[in-house]
């Protein structure tokens, strides 16, 4: 099967006319119309097999999470998806592997209404890497340079679920269950990021752990932070699994592919916070005055989280 029959078989249904296509795949390039009054927002990720999943993923769930990463960067931003691309390189046309993987792209793609409008496809190590662009009205995107003093520092969802089940699998798991299930199809928190334009002062989205993310907010905005390492939210699996607050906050601070949102919002609007978005929000700290960031127990006392955050070029 030559390039253009692989992308007529298995990609068509994912470029059926959206809202703003002017024209998508079958020329030298895209053609979009984005919304009067909107500024377009585009981020771009690339997963690699064995480096960013696991090389006996299931195709459908390397769909999934080929999107849904950078879906959670929009979300970040404040962005309403519309559009994406996909850059693929494949050892071999498999047709199973194929109708699977576009499975789990598509029903990601469809949840969110975002079209395929274009891409290339070449023979090689898996890899895949997706650019995908969204909407924000003019001057309302979500940045990482707001925080202010005095902020609450809040995630949503749970944390440290993927990381723990990556150490499992690492150690002879079995590839089933609610925390392979974390790792493999991370839900992007799309509605909450746009639900917030205009209340959170800051965010990121948790990709290479809460330790490391957090600290760029800090270095943009040229704040601190104090993190209460017990009020960081856990799954039953994670706290069942990880008793210990030390063994849990190497998890929960540094394991990343969370792909939960960071927000800084001030005190009195939180609770406004919580009602707007389909989500838990939880207050893990407070937005200092001084450079660091600190993890501390309930005495106070600091306490290292082991690891800082995933390092593409340790």
């Amino acid at each position: 099967m030559d390039e253009f029959a692989l992308i007529r078989r298995y990609f068509a249904t994912l470029t059926r006319a959206r809202r703003g296509v002017r024209m998508g795949i079958g020329d030298d390039a895209a053609v979009l119309a984005p919304e009067p009054g909107c500024e377009l927002v585009v981020t771009t990720d690339t997963l690699i097999a064995g480096r960013h999943f696991p090389h006996d993923t299931a195709a459908f769930d390397i769909g999934w999470k080929a999107l849904a990463v950078n879906l959670s960067d929009l979300a970040a931003m404040g962005a309403e998806p519309r559009w994406f691309t996909l850059a693929l390189t494949l050892p071999a046309a498999d047709a199973p592997w194929l109708a699977d993987f576009c499975a789990g792209l598509q029903t990601l793609a469809d949840r969110f209404g975002i079209a395929l409008v274009g891409g290339d496809t070449t023979r090689g190590a898996l890899s895949l890497t997706v650019t995908a662009i969204g909407e924000v009205p003019a001057g309302a995107a979500l940045r990482r340079s707001g925080a202010r003093v005095g902020d609450s520092v809040c995630v949503t969802g749970t944390l440290g679920d993927a990381a723990l089940a990556l150490q499992q699998l690492g150690q002879g798991g079995a590839r089933s269950g609610p925390l392979v299930e974390r790792l493999d199809r991370p839900q992007p928190r799309v509605q909450a990021g746009c639900a917030l334009r205009g209340i959170a002062h800051a965010a990121i989205d948790l990709s290479d752990g809460l330790a490391g993310d957090l600290r760029h907010i800090l270095d943009a905005s040229a704040v601190g932070a104090c993190i209460q390492a017990q009020a960081l939210p856990a799954s039953p699996q994670l706290l069942g699994a990880l008793p210990d607050l030390a063994a849990r906050l190497a998890c929960q601070a540094g394991g990343g592919d969370d792909y939960e949102l960071c927000l800084c919002i001030a005190p009195d609007r939180v609770e406004a916070a919580r009602r707007l978005i389909d989500v838990p929000l939880t207050v893990i700290g407070q937005i200092t005055a001084g450079p660091d960031l600190r993890f501390v127990d309930a005495s106070g006392a600091t306490i290292d989280p082991a690891r800082s955050a995933y390092r593409h070029f340790p």
